[in-house]
């Protein structure tokens, strides 16, 4: 039992010495690693930002400007140029028009090249609604360039057929009285063409979100906005 208990004190220096040693490794290991991540992290990224010192210089060579090649690029140039300046500004006239962002559900109003309003509308749901009998409508905006073809104050909706058919209703004739309906557009409608308008709405809380059948809907201060700033024949540019 002695010699047992005497080689057991003569071991335990021994493997607190390894533990150490290996505590110690560990910790040198851990060490490094960080520090090589540090590098990677933000020394290289730092290093790859400091300018090189090198400068761009501007050549102006008289014999650069009688060279044949270089005249036939700048005239290309300036004919480029000139072309997309008379192509902006006829998109971009004096007169008063309005864009239409279906992906981000934003309108911008402009006057003589300025915005002056901007806000959300609501715009296309794409949804599909189909009957038994083959009739089908995918309800989006249309994109493009269009223009205001009338203008109306307390607009009465005439109801299409989709709307009788969504609401699981028989389909009545044209001309019957359940085809118009009050008060749901708002004060004010500007038709676009093909039965698109732009008006009011009764739900106000969708403003923003992508629910309508095809048109645009507004809130109204902003319908009234730009109600008494477009005219018929304004711009209206939806993409």
């Amino acid at each position: 039992m002695r010699n047992n208990k005497e080689i057991d004190k003569k071991l335990q220096p021994e493997t607190e010495k390894t533990t150490g040693k290996k505590v110690t490794f560990w910790l040198i290991a851990s060490l490094i690693t960080i520090f090589i991540f540090c590098i990677f992290l933000y020394l290289i990224p730092f290093i790859q930002e400091i300018p090189s010192g090198d400068k761009t210089t501007v050549t102006n060579s008289a014999e650069l400007k009688r060279d044949a090649a270089y005249k036939k690029l700048i005239s290309l140039m300036n004919r480029d140029v000139q072309r997309l300046s008379r192509k902006y500004n006829a998109y971009t006239s004096g007169q008063s028009y309005l864009v239409i962002n279906t992906t981000d559900n934003l309108f911008h109003l402009y006057r003589n090249k300025k915005q002056i309003r901007e806000g959300f509308c609501s715009s296309g749901s794409y949804k599909l609604l189909q009957t038994e009998e083959g009739r089908s409508w995918i309800f989006k905006t249309p994109k493009g360039k269009f223009l205001i073809q009338g203008k109306t104050i307390d607009p009465i909706w005439t109801r299409p057929d989709w709307a009788f058919v969504e609401e699981g209703l028989p389909i009545p004739p044209k001309d019957d009285p359940s085809r118009y309906e009050y008060g749901v557009l708002g004060d004010y409608a500007m038709s676009l063409g093909e039965g698109y308008l732009i008006h009011g709405t009764i739900y106000k809380r969708f403003i923003g979100m992508p629910v309508t059948h095809g048109c645009v809907r507004l809130n109204d201060d902003d319908l009234k906005a730009i109600f008494n700033t477009l005219s018929i024949g304004s711009k209206v540019y939806i993409f």
